[in-house]
């Protein structure tokens, strides 16, 4: 008889009471109104940045090898037609 009771009495409950809200102003990382972020927006923003120009180093750094190699190339090519012109 109780647990009838108990039953009836959960059943007329606001359904409001039983949902969780959520919010997105004041979840860890999400984007702010303002465009103010919180600290792990700034850390997640560093990170990406270091990727960024740690890869854009890397590609430097390739492309630098690439043109000393051809300059190279291109420096025994001139060597070469030196040689064939005298």
């Amino acid at each position: 008889m109780i647990a009838r009771r108990a039953v009836a009495s959960i059943s007329k409950l606001n359904p409001s009471f039983a949902v969780r809200a959520y919010s997105n102003e004041g979840s860890t990382g999400a984007p702010r109104p303002d465009g103010k972020s919180d600290a792990f927006t700034k850390r997640e923003k560093t990170n990406e940045d270091y990727y960024v120009k740690k890869h854009e180093a890397e590609v430097l750094a390739s492309l630098k090898e690439q043109l000393k190699k051809q300059k190279e190339h291109l420096n025994d090519l001139e060597k070469k037609i030196d040689d064939l012109n005298k």
